[in-house]
């Protein structure tokens, strides 16, 4: 026998059928079990097999859990072309005329439901704890802006009055000019005494003297040749 009669699912579910055997005369017999589906009371389709050594066969389609004598098929990810008849089959090994068969069930799959806009408040106040934290986020983002822009506007603030203020105060204190102080000026006369030294006579110079000499050059005499000759000796 297979369980339930009838199942109806919306896509991307999951459908579960249980195929119950009795085996009280073959206890000892080999036998396998297979699913099946029909679509239309066209021809059945072999779908999934378990053995009863196997405690669970799995595939992307398919789950089967062995937990003789009942047997679980879950059909995974439904879509709307699984929707058919399907039943279980007993196949003993070493005897090929003994199959048995159990009744059918239906499984229709239906459309997955839409969302509508109208759907997202009621999502929104099914799951509060969301909401609450996209307000706790929000009022964190929005304290930080409060923060960066009272840190701007000291930031602003201090810089321009360090521009305001005059050279001499923003200058540190031992970098100060330092204070010129102005005198005033007395004028006054200044009398120098002579001195009282008699003055000194100029030197008297000797009177410049021209004195005058008579050259006499004695008389020359003819050279004559034994004066000549004298002369060399």
């Amino acid at each position: 026998t297979i369980s339930p009669a009838l199942l109806t699912l919306p896509e991307h579910d999951k459908a579960t059928f249980f195929c119950n055997i009795s085996m009280e005369n073959d206890s000892g017999s080999e036998y396998s079990l297979n699913w099946y589906k029909e679509t239309n009371h066209s021809q059945a389709q072999k779908t999934a097999e378990i053995s009863p050594r196997k405690t669970m066969t799995e595939t992307e389609k398919y789950r089967l859990i062995n937990s003789a004598p009942v047997f679980k098929i879950e059909i995974l990810n439904l879509h709307q072309n699984d929707s058919g008849s399907y039943y279980c089959g007993l196949i003993t090994i070493f005897e090929p005329d003994k199959v048995m068969e159990s009744n059918r069930s239906q499984l229709m799959v239906t459309a997955a439901p839409q969302m509508n806009a109208t759907d997202e408040p009621e999502m929104e106040e099914g799951n509060p704890s969301e909401h609450i934290k996209a307000m706790l986020l929000g009022i964190l983002l929005l304290a930080g802006v409060v923060v960066l822009l009272i840190f701007g506007y000291l930031t602003f603030t201090y810089r321009r009055g360090d521009v305001q203020k005059p050279p001499s105060e923003n200058m540190p204190a031992e970098e100060k000019p330092p204070v010129v102080s102005i005198s005033t000026v007395d004028y006054g006369v200044l009398e120098f005494q002579r001195d009282q030294r008699p003055p000194v006579p100029p030197e008297t110079q000797p009177v410049e003297q021209t004195e005058y000499a008579t050259i006499i050059f004695p008389e020359e005499k003819p050279v004559t040749p034994e004066r000549g000759k004298k002369h060399l000796d």
